[in-house]
């Protein structure tokens, strides 16, 4: 059989584009909880956090939007339990498409959606009064990054997807990732935590990534925390690409 894995990849994120339009739950819990926890720390809490010169919203930001991607990711792996629960996959196979290009529309999927509720949120914080001077170079980067950190997440997510037996198990995942970040620089300075967990929150990937966005947004050298970062996003993604595509070969075969 001859199959076009582009085109059959791109009519299937289609498909799982319009689910992702259709349900109104998604787009709440995506872009509008990341928003009210913003604004429940710029708002309640951020009078009490010393972030020196650096407006809170603007030192917060970059920890909002990576719980904004853990958010979203989560529902990668609930479409994905779901096809595989209701016999989609079996239907597909049966048919003259590339296999990769179903797993494939997932990952794409996650990834158009998560741009949209990060540029909803982004829209917001400029609203709250995030300012930047980042030339247009430091925006690419800061895109780079996080569709990088998103794609390392969504095929982490892809594994409990096809391998979890029930519906919680396949997006319960997702939660430790959403609360990852308040154990980073996210939310305050690293320097203001206790000896143990300052300790695991300089050395997760969170606190590196949200650096780095953060000194590109002020238009600051980046230093050393930018290839940490890189590190950390291809490390997740590689071993998330390989177990992934492990899982969903014993589960098709």
């Amino acid at each position: 059989m001859t199959t076009h894995l582009f085109g059959d990849t791109a009519v299937l994120t289609g498909r799982t584009m319009r689910h992702v339009t259709r349900s109104f739950d998604t787009i709440i819990t995506t872009a509008v909880t990341p928003i009210a926890i913003m604004l429940l720390f710029v708002y309640v809490f951020g009078g009490a956090i010393d972030t020196g010169s650096v407006s809170y919203v603007n030192y917060l930001l970059p920890g909002i939007l990576l719980i904004t991607i853990a958010s979203g990711i989560s529902y990668t792996a609930y479409r994905l339990f779901e096809d595989m629960r209701g016999g989609i996959f079996e239907r597909f196979h049966s048919m003259p498409i590339a296999r990769s290009g179903v797993l494939w529309a997932h990952v794409l999927t996650s990834l158009l959606a998560n741009v949209i509720s990060l540029a909803v949120v982004i829209g917001v914080a400029l609203l709250m009064g995030f300012r930047t001077s980042a030339p247009v170079a430091a925006w690419l980067a800061v895109a780079g990054i996080l569709v990088a950190f998103t794609l390392a997440l969504t095929w982490l997510a892809v594994i409990p997807g096809l391998a979890a037996k029930t519906v919680d198990g396949a997006s319960a995942f997702a939660y430790p990732l959403i609360f990852l970040p308040f154990i980073s620089s996210a939310f305050v300075p690293t320097d203001t935590m206790p000896g143990p967990v300052r300790a695991f929150a300089e050395h997760q990937p969170v606190t590196s990534i949200a650096n780095t966005i953060r000194d590109l947004f002020a238009g600051q050298p980046v230093g050393n925390d930018i290839w940490t970062a890189l590190g950390w996003c291809a490390g997740i993604l590689i071993v998330g690409y390989v177990l992934a595509n492990i899982t969903y070969r014993r589960k098709i075969s």
